[in-house]
């Protein structure tokens, strides 16, 4: 597996799909940046870490009512799409959320616009 994030958010979006409230993904320290943020937001109820095999998984449970109904990953391994605080968009005129890395760490759009700050654009979510 070459791209953690893609694997995640279609995991997300499988268990959408197939009408789950949790499933279980390989934990790294990008993925659960990436769910604290989706649960700060509303969109994850519960992030556990669990142990298999003397291998770290992480335990996602899905918000039951506010589920997102669009999961895009934005940058990809053969092209990052990198862009000034100016330039975040605004997915669904400020509805949606948007998760970039800058380089004060992976925050949501508003909080880079917030503080000036531009990066890679990871995915877009709503």
């Amino acid at each position: 597996m070459t791209d953690h994030i893609a694997d995640l958010l279609t995991r997300i979006r499988n268990s959408i799909m197939a009408g789950k409230t949790e499933f279980i993904i390989p934990s790294s320290k990008m993925k659960e940046v990436i769910l604290d943020i989706l649960q700060r937001e509303g969109y994850i109820t519960e992030v556990k870490n669990t142990t298999k095999n003397n291998q770290k998984f992480l335990r996602v449970v899905l918000a039951p009512h506010r589920y997102p109904t669009h999961v895009r990953q934005i940058s990809k391994p053969g092209q990052r799409i990198y862009v000034k605080s100016k330039e975040i968009p605004r997915p669904l005129r400020g509805l949606g959320l948007i998760i970039v890395s800058t380089s004060k760490g992976v925050v949501s759009g508003q909080e880079a616009i917030k503080k000036g700050l531009g990066g890679e654009l990871i995915c877009e979510v709503w």
